[in-house]
């Protein structure tokens, strides 16, 4: 799973979002969004951040880019966890 969070009106999540929906397709993998301005704890930890791309849930995902998809790392993430699991 990977977790995209983000806030309202961010057009680099707009911008995220959209270029990590074909990635996210072709490995088959669910993508979680998360309002960061709904969630303290988030906004704390990743508020000038965002967006923030994660593997995993916020309390134990590894982040993977933030600000602008980093589509190498995203694919070699996602690479490393279909021969892992």
């Amino acid at each position: 799973m990977l977790t995209l969070l983000t806030r309202a009106y961010c057009h680099l999540c707009d911008e995220m979002r959209d270029a990590l929906a074909s990635i996210a397709r072709a490995h088959g993998v669910a993508v979680a969004e998360i309002d960061v301005d709904a969630h303290p704890e988030l906004e704390d930890r990743f508020g000038d951040l965002v967006p923030v791309l994660l593997l995993g849930a916020p309390a134990d995902g590894v982040e993977l880019c933030h600000y602008r998809l980093d589509a190498a790392a995203v694919e070699a993430a996602l690479a490393r966890r279909g021969r892992i699991g």
